[in-house]
């Protein structure tokens, strides 16, 4: 069974792969966009419902995990904010009408992005795309993750 992170991982990974996917008469990007977003909100929706549970063995409520995560994925990616946990300040809220965040977006209700390179930078979970670990400690083998790792000029070790 998929745990949590690991389609997180997934969903994370289906972006960065969308800009060099070209689309064809039956699947468009718009389409598989629409997809991913359907999931994040199955997942989100998931974790709204058990918000008040406690995360064993951490003894943090769901929502504050969500937070945590949230808070970590902004440091990473170096982009300002970019994701949010599931409870957020009114005035961060969708068009500043709820403190409950089940659908990812900024006070306009727009979808954020990400770029390649921000992606990278939390999936190897060091704030440096051209240095890995978490997800992928011997790097990705993707054609920009090659490029972040195998250029000396911009290599951070």
């Amino acid at each position: 069974m998929a745990t949590p992170s690991s389609l997180c991982c997934a969903i994370l990974l289906f972006l960065f792969s969308l800009p060099f996917m070209t689309p064809t008469p039956f699947c468009s990007h718009d389409w598989l966009l629409g997809v991913e977003a359907r999931q994040d909100a199955v997942l989100r929706t998931m974790l709204y419902e058990k918000g008040e549970e406690k995360v064993d063995p951490y003894d943090i409520m769901v929502f504050e995990f969500t937070n945590m995560i949230s808070r970590l994925r902004n440091e990473l990616d170096k982009c300002g904010v970019k994701d949010e946990g599931l409870i957020v300040p009114l005035k961060h809220s969708a068009e500043s009408q709820t403190t409950s965040n089940v659908l990812l977006a900024d006070p306009d209700s727009l979808s954020y992005s990400r770029t390649p390179k921000e992606i990278m930078r939390i999936m190897y979970g060091t704030g440096d795309e051209h240095r890995p670990d978490g997800f992928f400690p011997k790097g990705a083998n993707g054609r920009i993750a090659r490029e972040c790792l195998n250029n000396n000029k911009f290599r951070g070790l």
